[in-house]
This record gives C-alpha cells, structure tokens and sequence, in this order.
C-alpha cells in the first residue's frame, strides 16, 4: 500500500485498539480476546516501522510496558492409543452424556474422573519383568515409533518399576488377590504406562534464550519443542531439553479394565506407587456439574501451572464401564476431551476460492494473508456456506477475527467492519463450477449451491488418483481419503496442483497437524522429477496403458537432442515434439491404432488439458530421461517379447520394481489374465488371478524362480 493507504490503515488501527484497551483496563470489560487484540497491534507496529515518520505519541506502540541412531525402527501397540472426540462447550458435554445414556438404554449416574489434557507428545511405555524394555511414540495409534534411547533420559521415567509395599497397596483399595496379581506383573509379567512429554515453559524460555544467543532457530512452542526433541537421532539432544512425563493410562498385561484396578482415580494411585508422576490437579467429579466447575477452576489456573495445557480429559472412573460403553468410531464413548476455547488472531481476507464436495455442493473458503494462531500459520479458513458469508457479512479485503476451533480447524468468528476502507467486494456465488465449468444451481430453499455437472467430481478424483498410482508418479501415501480432502476442500482441481501445495494450506483441514502436512509436503517434493513414460501414463490420456506410454517414451527419446538427454526435458519441449506427430506417425508405431492415435493427438491439442501441463511446469515438475525401458541385449533375454501378470507382495522386491526389470528386459506387464499371458509371478498373499491362471495352464513362477530369471 502507499503512504496514504498506511495513514489511512494506521488511524483506523489505532482507533479500534484504543476502544478494545479502553473496555478492558477501564471497563473491566473484554470486547476482543487479547490474542486477536495482539494481532492487531503487531500489524500496526510492522506498518509504522514501514513508514516511522507516521508514528504518533498516542499510537499504542509507544506505550512503556512491563550414540546417534540412523532411523526409528516401527513398533506395533498391544492395544490401539485411540484419540478423543472433543467438546468445547456445556452443551457439547451434555449432549455426550445423554448419548451414552441412550447407548446403555437406561440413564446413569456417572462418576467421572477429570485430568489436565497436557499439550505434549503421547507416549507408551512397555515394562516386562519390572524393567524398561521400550519406549515408542503414539504414531497412527496402531503403530509408533521406537524412542527408548531418548525417553530414557527423562528423569521422571523409571527405568525399573518400584515395588510397593503391601500396606501402600492397601491404602489405595486393593484386595489381597489384586495385590498378588500387582506382584506378579512386576516380577514376570508385563505392565505399559502411558502419558505425556511434556516441556516446562521454563524451560522452553531457558532453551529459546540459549539458542537465540548462539544463532539458532528458536522452538515454534512447547509441544513441537516436545515432538523434535523425542524424535532426535542423537538422544545427548532430548537430553538436553530437560522433559518431564505424566502417566495417565495403565495396562496390566492381559487383564481386562476393571479387573485388577476397578477405578480410574485408583490407577493413578497405583501408577504413582509404581514410580511415575501424576497429575495433583486430576481428581473424582460426582456429576457434570462438578465437571463444569473442575474445568472452570483449571482454565483460571492455566497461566500459573508452569506448563501448557489444552483443555482437560472427562473419563468416566469406573474402569468396568469402559468395556461396556467401548468404541464408535475411532474414539471412545468413555471418555471426551473438553477442550478450551481457540487461540485467536486478526488478518485480512484476501480472495475466495468455491470447494466442490462429492455431492456437488460448493462451499465457499477464506484465503487469507497468513497468519500465526496458536504458533501455527493460517493462510486458508472454511465458511461453511454462502449464508455464512451473509451472516458476517463478509466481503473482500476486510479484517477479520480468525480462530482455531480446537487448536485445530481455522475459521472466521467476526468482520471489524470498523476498519472497512471502501475498497472491500462483495462476494457473489460462481456462476459456473470451478471444477468442471458446469453449471450452478440452488435447488428450492437448500443453503447449498450444487454444480449440475453430476459427473465433475468423480471424473477429477479418478484422473488425481490415476496419476499418483504406483504405474505412474507412484506417489507412495497419497491415497483415496488425502486426495478427495484436498479435492473436496478446494486445494487442488487437478494432479498439477498437488505440487502447489503448501504447508500452511495443509493445516486448515481437519487433522492436519504439522508433522502429517510435513510428511505429504516431503512426498510431494521426492517426486517433483518422474521418468518420462511415467509421466506420459499418467496423464490419464484415454487409451493410452503403460506399454503404449512406455512406447511412446522411446519415440520421443529418439527425437532429443543430445543436451536433452544430459540435462533433462522441459514440459514445454515434450509438448512441442508430440504436437510434432501426425496421426500417420502415431499408426506407424507397434500397437497403435487410429483409435489410440487420435487419442493422443486430441490430448496434446485440448486447451484444458495442456493448461493441466502449463501447471506442472509452473510448479516445479521435470522429467527424466533415462535409457530406454529395453536393455540392449534385451531381445536374447527369456522375458522378450513375453506377457506377465504379477499377483501378491513380493519381498525383495516392489511392484514398482519388478514391473520396471521385466520391462527392460523385453517382457510386457498386463493386468488381467487372458489367454495371451505367458507367467504369472506370485508374492504373498495372491489374488484370483492365481486360480485363473492353474485352470488356463499358465506358467506360474515364484518369487525365487523369478529372481533367477532376472539375473539370468
């Protein structure tokens, strides 16, 4: 913006802030969450460092204020570390309680226990015999990651069990039988805690402090200080960052919930006997009224506890009950998280892009000048629908309240229509789809407004995910669910805009947390640069297999020049030499008809489909150019001029893999079982393709057979 602009933005910024500052510290009244108010005063600071000769004695900023591992080895957990449904309000909690009641058929008074929910890194300990034999990380909640070398250096771990004595066992309600058991479990059997890393704010200050001195990158905040220092390769790190555990789940080897401990409050008792940290603050609630007032007392409390907290966890503390009540979903009915209420900044609205859902319906997303809410940068927040947008009456360019609903989904809570400059925009619903062009419709008194096109989203789904099969980029952990959510949220319309993505727009969907958006970035970037004929099938063009692409690949290698070769091929240059061929050229070629030649000739002629290309220049994708799929001595080979179909998982090998030596050697790789097919290679765990294949007398060949082909 130029001066004036700033003049402008800087006395409406000003004015809103003295009102906010004023309600607060005079009033005794909160108008605008101190976060958001932040926000803004961060934005009016960075504009009068921009212009200083605008600074006034009256701006608010110028008040005076007071042994290294290699990797991490996989480890399978003997019983799932669900996660929570979460509740933000009485009403959500309410609504819980009455759902279990009507699981049960019957109402039940509850007794529930309530916990701090610590904001760190889940853990699960494994004790066989008394002793530490394994650490691992939540992971996916089935499978974690071994960490053992750097929780070990958690001083509130044991590295063996304590052994209480029968008087202190007692105390806590156990029985002469139950103690017996205890007993047992710590001599030979197997017990697993699991809690929280956590990072004390003190000691995150100390750490930032030292590491801003010496040039270093400071710690984004205390979980992620938590999550970088657990999964360090060297544990003399993790050591260094002084991390502190809380137990606050026990297993006892086989035994069901309920068996040996009866209650929730009695296992922590027990986990503190056996040598690990509890929370004092967790205690019994006799009804949710207790809940609510226990949550109220902890959230006044949160600045003074020394560490971070989210919300706290409601579980109910008969242990029998869970079993009872057991799992709907991916979460469990007994027990909710109650989260607190979102983090929240100010930032400014800069354009919109229409989501199309399965259904056809368009929801309307924020994208946003980025912003950091709760450590995390925001840059895109959904708005549901066009009511929405008529309720906050929302336009272009206005400055906006943003929230992380749950530390975790972005959204707009409130417009400061004060700040508006005239030069806002309406915003209007697209006449025609953004996916396909298709037309746009409201149907009778729907919210929604719908394509009509009822092929658009599944015809873009099966075009995104043909491309990142294994055949073509082979684009490993972009599956069906990661793909319709970036589709269906409007980050992408087609497989070039996968390599847009970034960071910040990956955590604005719903369970993106920054190691996951860190992972699909790293995928993305691993396979930016795809061997030609792999980018050629994958281009989904009609009738075109990998046999025709790889055919294909090796017409256009004949026609590079020798510095393409060396270097590589542009999109651009691949587009000129196939809009080279004539239908005549493409018919020439072995196994390819005027059917499959037109093909190919509409395709690199179609405008939409060459913006496609366009795209994956702009974004960074090249190509490979390796040696033809066939070795020169190919042809003397037993796999020449041969038909295979590869059934099961082989384990030298990927499918990847043996699809690529068979072709280079000559042989062809089909999908199906005709009575053209010459060997069928069978892994693990085959298909029907192998009944097929015993009853059409085809060569079966197993992995060790099929290996000593290959090396011939």
């Amino acid at each position: 913006m130029n001066k004036t602009e700033a003049k402008n933005r800087i006395d409406k910024l000003k004015a809103e802030i003295d009102f906010h500052r004023y309600n607060y510290h005079v009033q005794d009244k909160e108008t605008m969450a101190p976060a958001a108010l932040d926000s803004l005063k961060n934005e009016l600071f960075l504009l009068e460092n921009e212009y200083p000769d605008l600074i006034t004695a009256d701006s608010p900023t110028q008040r005076v204020s007071g042994q290294p591992l290699d990797k991490f080895t996989k480890v399978t957990h003997s019983r799932p570390m669900i996660s929570l449904f979460d509740a933000f309000s009485e009403g959500d909690m309410r609504a819980w309680e009455e759902r279990n009641h009507n699981f049960l058929k019957r109402p039940l008074r509850a007794e529930y226990y309530c916990e701090l929910k610590l904001d760190g890194l889940a853990i699960n300990l494994r004790y066989v015999g008394g002793l530490l034999i394994q650490g691992a990380t939540r992971g996916d909640g089935k499978i974690g990651e071994d960490v053992t070398g750097n929780i070990k250096t958690i001083n509130s771990i044991p590295l063996r069990l304590r052994r209480p004595n029968e008087k202190e066992l007692e105390k806590i309600g156990l029985e002469a039988s139950d103690i017996k058991k205890i007993y047992s479990l710590i001599d030979s059997g197997t017990i697993e805690l699991r809690g929280e890393a956590i990072m004390s704010n003190k000691t995150f200050a100390a750490l930032n402090k030292k590491y801003i001195a010496v040039g270093k990158a400071p710690l984004a905040n205390t979980r992620n200080g938590v999550a970088g220092s657990i999964r360090q390769l060297d544990s003399k790190v993790t050591a260094e960052r002084k991390l502190e555990f809380y137990a606050y789940d026990l297993l006892l080897d086989n035994y069901e919930r309920g068996e040996v401990i009866a209650r929730r409050d009695q296992a922590d008792a027990l986990a503190n006997l056996l040598g690990f940290k509890t929370l004092k603050q967790n205690q019994i609630c006799a009804d949710l009224e207790a809940v609510f007032h226990f949550y109220n007392g902890v959230e006044k409390k949160r600045p003074s506890l020394g560490f971070e907290i989210d919300g706290t966890v409601v579980k109910f503390n008969d242990l029998r009950m869970w079993n009872i009540l057991g799992i709907v979903g991916k979460a469990p009915r007994y027990m909710m998280a109650y989260k607190f209420s979102a983090a929240q900044a100010t930032t400014k609205i800069e354009g919109i892009v229409w989501q199309v859902g399965r259904t056809g319906a368009l929801t309307p997303t924020a994208l946003l000048d980025p912003v950091k809410v709760g450590g995390v940068t925001i840059s895109r927040s959904t708005l549901h629908n066009f009511d929405e947008i008529n309720r906050l009456d929302l336009r272009l360019g206005d400055t906006v309240i943003i929230e992380r609903s749950g530390d975790v989904i972005p959204k707009v809570v409130e417009v400061l229509k004060n700040l508006r400059n005239g030069q806002e925009k309406i915003i209007e619903v697209p006449a025609e789809c953004p996916m396909c062009g298709g037309k746009v419709i409201k149907v009778g008194d729907e919210v929604a407004y719908r394509c009509a096109n009822k092929r658009c989203y599944a015809v873009n789904l099966r075009r995104i995910g043909h491309f990142v099969s294994k055949g073509a980029a082979d684009i490993d952990g972009l599956g069906p669910k990661l793909i319709e959510q970036f589709l269906t949220s409007g980050l992408i319309k087609d497989a070039a805009d996968l390599y847009a993505l970034k960071k910040a727009d990956l955590l604005s969907l719903d369970r993106f947390g920054e190691k996951k958006a860190d992972n699909v970035i790293e995928i993305l970037a691993a396979r930016r640069e795809l061997a030609l004929e792999r980018f050629i099938y994958g281009l989904g063009i009609r009738h075109v297999g990998e046999e025709t692409a790889d055919l294909l690949a090796d017409r256009i290698r004949e026609m590079l020049t020798d510095s393409e070769k060396e270097k590589g091929l542009t999109i651009e240059k691949l587009t000129k030499y196939f809009q080279s061929f004539s239908l005549e050229d493409l018919e020439n070629m072995p196994d390819v008809g005027p059917i499959v030649a037109r093909s190919i000739i509409d395709f690199w002629h179609d405008a939409a489909d060459l913006q496609v290309l366009e795209k994956f220049s702009a974004n960074g994708v090249s190509l490979k150019i390796e040696q033809s799929v066939l070795a020169p001595n190919s042809a003397k080979s037993p796999f020449f001029g041969k038909n295979f179909v590869l059934t099961g998982s082989l384990n030298s090998l990927t499918r990847g893999e043996a699809k690529d030596k068979i072709k280079a050697l000559g042989g062809k790789m089909k999908d199906s079982m005709t009575k053209e097919i010459d060997f069928l290679v069978v892994g693990a765990e085959p298909g029907s393709k192998l009944e097929k294949a015993k009853k059409m007398g085809v060569r079966i060949l197993e992995e060790e057979e099929f290996l000593q082909m290959l090396e011939g």
